[in-house]
């Protein structure tokens, strides 16, 4: 305790105290070096916020040397500001190296521009998801998955080209580019689940699309949990298109349009009652909506009543 209390005292009470000041100015390097540091502190994050502020810091130490080396004339100054000259060049060096060894197939850079970027997905998070898929081509009227009979092992999204869904040989919907194909099987199966799909899916048009297998996908979701955040929200995103897209196609008539959102106001003829070619129509849109809605895992109830409704 006396030591620190003499130590204390050696530097602010015995320090000598400047009784004369210099008149004129520092030269105009030194305050250079100052406007940069003050701008160089001023950067951004990520590897782009990165380079600016080791690279603008990095001249500050730089003119703090030089101004060191010309004016003061002090071997400690501008040792010191050299090697810190030399920390941010090094480090600039390196985070440009990263940046410029990040480089995609042109199908994973459209999908980083298109899909993840406006989210703001840097390039090493981007480079961890795209090492772990792969590009596939599917050409025109082949199917990716076929009703009652492909498992559910992937995850895929696609690219360019458009799919066609269907059930029982009636239209569903389609799938168009940067959307999932399979977003409502995924989310419908627990990790140790199994289960096969309820829709046929097929290509309209020559199709590429960027696939991930179940259980590597789950492997990297535990190893980053930022990553599985990030699919979760784009997931429940994809299948609240899904839905407005299945919404679309619901139509009573000229005039009905009934909200696949509020199934409690879908009503249907009583069995007693003759059945007008409207119900039928209605029944119809029902059967191939409740297969897609089984994947998606809001089922559709409809309550019975004695009459239509006007």
């Amino acid at each position: 305790m006396e030591r620190n209390s003499s130590l204390w005292k050696n530097l602010i009470d015995e320090h000598p105290v400047c009784t004369v000041w210099k008149q004129e100015a520092e030269g105009a390097i030194y305050h250079l070096a100052s406007i940069l540091f003050v701008v160089g502190f001023m950067g951004g994050s990520g590897f782009f916020g990165l380079l600016y502020v080791f690279s603008v810091l990095g001249l500050g130490f730089l003119c703090s040397a030089v101004w060191a080396w010309v004016d003061v004339c002090a071997a400690d100054i501008f040792s010191w500001n050299f090697v810190l000259f030399v920390i941010c060049f090094m480090q600039f060096v390196h985070i440009a190296y990263q940046v410029r060894s990040i480089t995609f197939a042109r199908e994973f850079q459209v999908l980083y521009s298109s899909l993840f970027q406006p989210l703001g997905i840097s390039l090493p998070v981007f480079r961890t998801i795209a090492l772990s898929s792969e590009v596939v081509t599917l050409e025109k009227e082949h199917c990716y998955a076929m009703q009652g009979k492909t498992s559910i092992d992937k995850l895929s999204l696609l690219v360019s080209g458009r799919i066609r869904v269907t059930v029982d040989g009636e239209f569903l919907h389609y799938i168009f580019p940067f959307q999932f194909l399979d977003s409502p099987e995924w989310d419908s199966l627990r990790p140790t689940e199994e289960g096969i799909f309820q829709v046929t899916l097929t290509a309209e048009t020559d199709c590429r699309y960027v696939s991930w297998r179940r259980k590597k996908l789950y492997l990297l979701f535990a190893q980053h949990r930022y990553i599985s955040r990030l699919f979760s929200v784009l997931i429940g995103s994809d299948i609240a298109d899904k839905l407005y897209a299945l919404n679309d196609r619901v139509y009573i008539g000229k005039r009905y349009h009934y909200d696949i959102r509020l199934p409690n106001f879908y009503q249907m003829s009583s069995p007693e009652r003759p059945r007008s070619p409207l119900t039928e129509q209605f029944r119809n849109s029902r059967r191939y909506c409740d297969k897609r809605h089984q994947s998606l895992k809001f089922p559709i109830h409809f309550k019975k009543t004695s009459s239509f409704p006007k």
